[in-house]
């Protein structure tokens, strides 16, 4: 990829932030993205970090990892190291995935950097594809789930973006050797007990520049243009049928919403961020919900008045309020309040103040509260108590639609998040 190629990719992410971070592994395609993202970052007057997660899963990880800190640093790319310190055993690859991509962002929420640059490319991107077409087209997710990796994906802390889809594992090569840099090689990248690694091989285009990836890559593209248009159906819909609150409910016009396909992958996406899941429930049983007009589903509650809201037998107990806990799955407080539990506000505590719109008995009972010694110090979205603004509605499955995607995502506040809030 050209740095002109790279800079025309980074053009169609929006308005270009003060900071972004760029996740790096040490191998060539990470490293290749580093070096491309510096040049863009200096053009345009914007702070890079690379953060290099070290996973402590082989003796030499953490060698490695300050090894490539250096290599940044030579390159005038300013590092942090994250350890992560993971176990072996069972699923070891997703977990390793999941615990990377967590720590990558707790720290793009720390440095305030809304955007945070991947390095997945083409081969990545037909891998993906293989994979999900083996397993019942994207678990389940029909032909949307076929549309490979995103360009694009916001997240509670960051926009995740990947700029390199269209490029070629060669090419990243290409510019590390150009640059006289040595890649740190994984051997688990080689290790065929892993499926990534066997669609790899599988493929036997270790460049990239075959025509199987070709067409696979071309496919991926066609799948993601159709899910574009269904998520602009969605936001539209969304826009038309739903009010969403940053207490974590929502009101429905049943009517607006429609029974049709928008209409199944909305009612998803609300019950998904709604339940506090991590994942929507399955099509067949939302559009059972969807014709029903109300009921029960995936940790959520659909009333007869149009309300959606936390379904209040399945609310979590409460936790120790440290920063960075996340409770019920759904609100996030990103300062500590030594001392304090953070729970469910709970029926017979305060109403909301006669300003305030009425609400459901049930929507109040479920709304978090802090609590110290069994006392109540602040139910924030009833306007009672102590203000908590680091308090926010971040439901873990992640933002409802792609509009929502960072630009005001920093300074989350129980009356103002605009991360998930029109």
């Amino acid at each position: 990829m050209t740095q002109e190629a790279f800079a025309t990719a980074m053009a169609g992410f929006g308005p270009v932030p003060g900071r972004v971070a760029v996740a790096v592994s040490g191998g060539p395609h990470s490293l290749a993205l580093a070096l491309l993202t510096r040049q863009w970052a200096q053009e345009n007057g914007v702070a890079l970090v690379a953060l290099v997660a070290e996973h402590g899963l082989r003796r030499e990880s953490a060698e490695e990892a300050t090894g490539v800190a250096t290599m940044l640093a030579g390159q005038g790319i300013t590092t942090r190291v994250i350890p992560l310190g993971l176990a072996g055993g069972a699923s070891l690859q997703a977990r390793a995935r999941a615990a990377r991509l967590q720590a990558l962002l707790a720290a793009c929420r720390e440095l305030r950097a809304p955007w945070l640059l991947l390095g997945h490319h083409r081969m990545d991107q037909a891998e993906t594809l293989l994979l999900r077409a083996s397993h019942g087209q994207g678990r389940g997710q029909g032909q949307s789930g076929l549309a490979g990796m995103a360009a694009s994906r916001p997240m509670a802390e960051a926009l995740l973006l990947r700029p390199l889809l269209g490029s070629t594992p060669a090419a990243l090569e290409a510019i590390c050797a150009a640059a006289a840099l040595a890649p740190v090689r994984d051997p688990s990248n080689r290790n065929p007990a892993f499926a990534r690694i066997r669609a790899r091989l599988g493929l036997n285009d270790p460049g990239g520049e075959g025509p199987a990836v070709a067409a696979l890559s071309t496919a991926a593209t066609a799948f993601a243009t159709r899910r574009a248009r269904m998520e602009a159906a969605l936001l539209q819909r969304l826009g038309a049928a739903v009010m969403l609150l940053p207490c974590g409910a929502a009101r429905i016009d049943a009517a607006a919403l429609g029974r049709d396909a928008v209409a199944v992958a909305l009612l998803g996406r609300l019950l998904r961020a709604l339940g506090g899941a991590e994942h929507a429930p399955a099509e067949a049983d939302i559009a059972r919900l969807l014709a029903a007009g109300q009921g029960t589903l995936g940790g959520a509650w659909w009333r007869e008045d149009g309300w959606l809201l936390r379904e209040p037998a399945l609310l979590s107990p409460p936790i120790a309020a440290d920063a960075g806990a996340v409770w019920d799955g759904r609100f996030h407080l990103a300062e500590a309040w030594p001392g304090c539990m953070l729970g469910a506000l709970g029926p017979g505590h305060p109403q909301a103040p006669p300003q305030h719109p009425p609400w459901p008995a049930a929507l109040r009972a479920g709304l978090p509260a802090l609590w110290r010694d069994g006392n109540l110090l602040a139910a924030p979205h009833l306007g009672w108590g102590s203000p908590v603004p680091s308090l926010s509605f971040r439901p873990q499955g992640g933002p409802i639609g792609t509009v929502f995607a960072g630009f005001a995502h920093l300074g989350h506040s129980p009356s103002a998040n605009t991360t998930y809030v029109i």
